[in-house]
C-alpha cells in the first residue's frame, strides 16, 4: 500500500536500529596435541553462531601443530610463543582478545553444535549474569563415562562446593570480559590448578549459572592431560591460602576454606612422609595453622 513504510523502517518511516550480536572471542592454548587440535578448532568453526573470533596459541609446539594450523588460513588467528604454561598461553590470548564474551577451548576437548549460541542466548536474557558453563561428556580412554557424584556441576554461589576439587570446566565457561578485568588472569606461577585457582577468585563474590544441556565433550586419559598431574592437592593448597591471605572471604567462606585446606594439608603430608619426604610433611603438617604468616609460601617444587 503506497505511503507505508518499508519493511526494514521504524515507526513513521525511520530506519530501525540495528543490534549486532556481541563478539565472543574463542581462547584456545595448545602444546604438542596435534593428534586433538584439528577436532577442537573443527568444533569451533562449526558453530552457527557468526561472530566469532578463535584465537589458538602455540605454547612453543615441537610437533607438527605450527603446519596444521597454517591450514587454516585467515579462519583462526594464531599466536607463538616460546613454552610457558598453559596459564600464560591463555592470558596471551585473552590479552589479544576483542571480544566482549570471552571463552576457553582446551585443546584437547571439542565443543558441540549450538554450544555458542546458547550461552549467548544466556547472557542476552540474564544481563546481570557474569559467568555461566554448560553439562558436558566425558570420554575417557576412547569410551564414555559417566562423572562420579562429586563431580556434579552446581549452579549459584558454589564457592564452598569448589574447594574440595574443581567443578568448573574451562571449555564449558563462557565469561563476560568485565569480569576477567575484575578478577584478573590465570596465575602464571601454578603449573596445574590454575582454573581452580581463577573459579575461587570468582566464586567467592558471584554466581555461576549452568546450562543443563551438555554442550561440550571432554576427553581424558592420554598422558599430557594436566588434571592428571601428580600432586594436585599441593596446587590447590597454594591457591586456598592465597584467597585466604587475600582477605576477601566472608566468615563462613573462611571456616570453609580452612577446613578444606586442613584437610588437604593433612593428607598430602601422609603421602610426603610415605615418600621420605619429612620437611615438606612437616610444612604442611604446620600450613594449616600459619597459613598467614610470610614465611609460609607454599612452594611448587
Amino acid at each position: 500500500m503506497a505511503g507505508l513504510a518499508p519493511p526494514e523502517s521504524g515507526q513513521y518511516g525511520r530506519p530501525m536500529k540495528t543490534i549486532q550480536p556481541p563478539l565472543v572471542s574463542v581462547i584456545m592454548p595448545t602444546f604438542n596435541r596435534s593428534w586433538s587440535l584439528k577436532k577442537a578448532i573443527d568444533s569451533v568453526l562449526s558453530q552457527e553462531y557468526a561472530s566469532l573470533e578463535t584465537i589458538v596459541v602455540d605454547d612453543g609446539s615441537t610437533d607438527d601443530t605450527p603446519a596444521l594450523l597454517s591450514s587454516y588460513g585467515t579462519r583462526i588467528r594464531v599466536i607463538r610463543q616460546a613454552n610457558q604454561g598453559v596459564s600464560a598461553a591463555r592470558n596471551a590470548g585473552i590479552r589479544a582478545a576483542q571480544g566482549e564474551l570471552i571463552t576457553l577451548l582446551d585443546s584437547d576437548d571439542a565443543w558441540l553444535p549450538g554450544k555458542v549460541q546458547a550461552q549467548v542466548d544466556f547472557f542476552d536474557a540474564h544481563p546481570d549474569a557474569l559467568i555461566c558453563q554448560t553439562e558436558e561428556i566425558w570420554i575417557r580412554h576412547g569410551r564414555r563415562v559417566n562423572p562420579k557424584r562429586h563431580h556434579k556441576k552446581h549452579r549459584g554461589m558454589i564457592f564452598e562446593r569448589c574447594l574440595p576439587l574443581c567443578l568448573i570446566s574451562p571449555s564449558a565457561v563462557m565469561m563476560r570480559r568485565t569480569l576477567l578485568d575484575e578478577v584478573g588472569l590465570f596465575d602464571e606461577q601454578l603449573p596445574a590448578c590454575e582454573d581452580y585457582d581463577m573459579w575461587l577468585r570468582i566464586t567467592f563474590k558471584y554466581p555461576v549459572a549452568l546450562i543443563n544441556e551438555p554442550l561440550i565433550v571432554k576427553h581424558g586419559g592420554h598422558a599430557d592431560q594436566l588434571s592428571a598431574m601428580p600432586q594436585l592437592d599441593r596446587y590447590r593448597i597454594q591457591a586456598i591460602v592465597k584467597i585466604l591471605r587475600q582477605g576477601v572471604l566472608s566468615a563462613d567462606q573462611t571456616a570453609a576454606a580452612l577446613d578444606v585446606l586442613t584437610r588437604k594439608c593433612a593428607i598430602y603430608a601422609t603421602g610426603c612422609r610415605k615418600r621420605g619426604r619429612l620437611g615438606e610433611a612437616a610444612y604442611f603438617d604446620r600450613l594449616p595453622d600459619d597459613w598467614s604468616s610470610e614465611s609460609f609460601v607454599p612452594v611448587c617444587d
